[in-house]
């Protein structure tokens, strides 16, 4: 019976922390912590970073500023707004902290990447462009030589 019961807690934590990781990808922009997507997913703050990192392979703060760092990258592929005016619209409170994550995630800092991307993206449709400049997460690398065939 105890198995029975633990699977059936481990299925309900599992559909916590898809809430919680959708929530994340609806309201990316909007003032977010660890203690409130905890109260609202009826978990305490610590018990919900341990068991997303388990579930998902990065905190939920990492999780957080990799989805920031990715509607970043959209915004500055366009190229009609600043560096500074991007870190705000995706959340973001610190340009410092923004311009931080946004290079180790992506290899290089915002302005760098605004005009690394409007070379690299020309005539290649948005959907598209989305994937191939997808950033690497810290437990993903980048497959090193030529690619396999």
């Amino acid at each position: 019976m105890t198995s029975r019961t633990d699977a059936a807690q481990h299925l309900r934590d599992l559909a916590r922390l898809r809430r919680v990781r959708d929530r994340i990808d609806r309201e990316y922009a909007q003032p977010l912590n660890v203690e409130a997507l905890a109260r609202g997913a009826h978990m305490s703050a610590g018990h919900l970073s341990r068991e997303f990192r388990r579930a998902y392979g990065e905190s939920p703060y990492g999780y957080l500023m990799t989805r920031r760092v990715e509607r970043a990258m959209t915004l500055l592929r366009r190229g009609d707004l600043s560096v500074t005016e991007v870190c705000f619209a995706v959340g973001c409170a610190s340009l410092g902290t923004f311009s931080t994550r946004f290079t180790e995630l992506v290899g290089m800092p915002p302005s760098t990447y605004r005009q690394e991307a409007a070379r690299s993206t020309v005539g290649i449709p948005s959907c598209v462009a989305k994937q191939v400049t997808r950033p690497v997460r810290n437990r993903e690398a980048r497959p090193q030589g030529p690619p396999l065939a």
